[in-house]
């Protein structure tokens, strides 16, 4: 496995993973009915979007200690966003099917955000 330089918080995998999953619920909540653009489908795009915008937001930050807290921040939104996902599928706004495909990529960004922060700790 070869090593590639971080430059930017777009060179993290795990920001390009979360951009990802933004786009996915974006795309999914334009098909939600017009009374749900301000209630499940807003709370979904918002909590989907922090995700990324913490973990760039924290890249910029000056110290590994706000850096860590911000990624723990993203992490709250992922568990929030998931949890809008699970509730859409249960009121019948979306398939289960697809809201599985989209909480498989969270659990993915779940995990690398795990990662990303003990690695931090331990430098």
């Amino acid at each position: 496995m070869t090593m590639r330089t971080i430059r930017s918080h777009r060179d993290l995998e795990v920001w390009q993973v979360a951009m990802s999953v933004a786009e996915q619920c974006y795309r999914l909540t334009q098909s939600f009915p017009r009374e749900e653009m301000f209630g499940l489908a807003l709370q979904i795009r918002r909590a989907a979007a922090s995700v990324p915008a913490n973990i760039a937001e924290g890249y910029g930050r000056e110290s590994k200690r706000e850096y860590i807290q911000f990624l723990r921040i993203a992490q709250g939104s992922q568990k929030e966003l998931e949890t809008y996902l699970l509730l859409a599928a249960r009121v019948g706004l979306a398939s289960e099917e697809v809201i599985m495909s989209i909480l498989t990529e969270c659990e993915r960004v779940g995990k690398m955000l795990h990662r990303l922060i003990r690695s931090l700790q331990k430098t």
